[in-house]
Formats: structure tokens, C-alpha cells, sequence
């Protein structure tokens, strides 16, 4: 089984790397951003046919959530074009496609989980423009999946757990806003959700929806995040009107996992479990 995994570089990427060694029936082949440029259809090509991909994993991504509100032609060719060039060599060559998107494609409004057939309507550049990217897999491709995922954070890359601890090294008190409601869901976890669906052979092809399980505030997870890491800071709850940003965050964006659970049978750690279990 040979699986080509963009956006090496990234959260996704590296935990895919951590867990890679772990699963000796798959051969992955890592392209950074530097090496395979998806916005490069020649680039992309080049690399489709000297190694002859099984799956493709798209972990390349624009993800600079406020920076896309001023800098749209970036993240168009990025999270669309360069979505519609890869979906186009999976088509070429017979590759099945992993597609990373979003929580970002829905606009927070609900107050149950949202599964894969709720309407979507992004509210800012990034989370339209992964939509886009999705209609573009959707037309090209048959063999797809498409997994829409919230609040990823790890060890690696840059994320809301390291900023929160760097932070706490610098400072005595932080404000954390606590009316934006989601799931952090560790990059270890989705990437071995991502392994469980290409050892899976299933031809179940569509949008499925993976987080850890649980709900939690953006200071519920720093609250947490602090607890497991026993640092000690005068920790404070505000609404998101105290901290305005570019670009609009869904209020609510809690994802039901029933889809994938019936599919693929794995069972899903809850946020808080996989945060302690995935300190390193």
C-alpha cells in the first residue's frame, strides 16, 4: 500500500510521520510544501508517477484563518486550485483521496452536533474557500474522502496548546474567550483516523466527520491544557466581543461522529483523555 501524504511540513503531516513506523504494511512517501507544490500541476504529476500512489492524503493546506481575510488569491490557490490540481492526478492515476477540510464550513449557528448532511455556509474567506476545495474533489472524483475535523493541536507546528504554553512562560494572567463551543482534536488522533480508513477497504466514498469526543470552550481547553501540564496562572473567562479577530469563528462547531464510527468501527479517545495521554 503506497501513500503519498502532502503538507509533510504541517501538524497533520508530522503526526503522520510520528505513527508512520507503526504501520510497516503501508509504504507513505512525505512531500513538504517545498518538494510538491500542489499549486503546480507538473509538480504534482512528476511526483504521481514516479511513485504510483494507492491513497493520497491532502494535508497541505492554507490555515492562516485571520491572514485569509486579506490575503484570499493565497488561500484560493491553495485550499481550491491546488484541492482541484491533486483531485485531478487522483483521477489520472486511480489514487483514492484523504481530504482534510474543515469545521470551518459551517457557520456555528446550531446547537447539536453537526453531522455531514447540515447545510454549510463558511463565514470568512478560509472556511469558504475549503468548501470550494471540497466541490472540487466532489466534482473530479468517485474515490474520495473527505474528512472534516475542528481544533487540531499537537506537539508539532503552531497551535492554540503551544501558544497557551508559551504564553503562561510569559505572562501571570491570560483571557481566554468561553462562548466559542467546539472539540480540540489531537493530530495523533486524526492520523490515526486517516490510517484506520486506508487499511480499511472501504469503498464507502463521501464526507465523514472525525474530532475526539467531547465539547469544550476555548478556556475549558486552556484551562485543561494547563492542568495536565501543572502550570499554575491566574486564568480568565471572556466573551469573544473582548477579543475581536479578522475573521469570524463559528460560535458552535461541535461535529457528530456517528458516521465514522459505524463505518470504520474505531473507537474515538475524549479530548481530554487523548490531551493527557498525548503529552510528550
Amino acid at each position: 500500500m503506497v501513500v503519498l501524504v502532502t503538507g509533510a511540513g504541517g501538524q497533520l503531516g508530522q503526526a503522520l510521520q510520528y505513527i508512520a513506523q507503526k504501520h510497516s504494511g503501508i509504504t507513505f512517501h512525505f512531500y513538504g510544501s517545498s518538494q510538491l507544490d500542489i499549486r503546480s500541476q507538473e509538480s504534482i504529476h512528476t511526483i504521481f508517477e514516479a511513485i504510483k500512489p494507492n491513497f493520497c492524503v491532502n494535508a497541505a493546506a492554507y490555515t492562516a484563518v485571520d491572514k485569509s481575510e486579506n490575503d484570499r488569491e493565497n488561500a484560493y490557490a491553495i485550499n481550491v486550485k491546488g484541492v482541484q490540481h491533486l483531485a485531478e492526478a487522483c483521477r489520472d492515476f486511480g489514487t483514492t483521496l484523504i481530504h482534510i477540510s474543515t469545521d470551518f464550513v459551517f457557520d456555528g449557528k446550531k446547537q447539536t452536533p453537526y453531522t455531514e448532511s447540515d447545510p454549510t455556509n463558511p463565514q470568512g474567506v478560509y472556511g469558504r474557500t475549503k468548501l470550494e476545495g471540497e466541490d472540487k474533489v466532489r466534482e473530479v472524483l468517485k474515490s474520495y474522502f473527505i474528512i472534516r475535523t475542528s481544533w487540531v493541536y499537537s506537539q508539532f507546528g503552531n497551535n492554540f496548546m503551544k501558544t497557551m504554553l508559551r504564553l503562561a512562560g510569559e505572562r501571570d494572567s491570560l483571557s481566554v474567550v468561553n462562548d466559542q463551543i467546539g472539540t480540540p482534536t489531537h493530530a495523533i488522533d486524526l492520523a490515526e483516523a486517516i490510517v484506520t480508513i486506508v487499511l480499511s477497504n472501504s469503498r464507502n466514498y463521501g464526507v465523514y466527520n472525525f474530532s475526539n469526543e467531547g465539547t469544550a470552550s476555548w478556556y475549558d481547553f486552556a484551562r485543561k491544557i494547563f492542568e495536565v501540564n501543572n502550570v499554575t496562572i491566574d486564568l480568565k473567562p471572556i466573551p469573544t466581543s473582548q477579543f475581536p479577530t479578522p475573521a469570524k469563528r463559528p460560535e458552535y462547531s461541535v461535529l457528530d461522529k456517528s458516521k465514522f464510527k459505524s463505518e470504520f468501527k474505531k473507537p474515538i479517545a475524549s479530548w481530554e483523555v487523548s490531551l493527557q495521554q498525548h503529552q510528550v
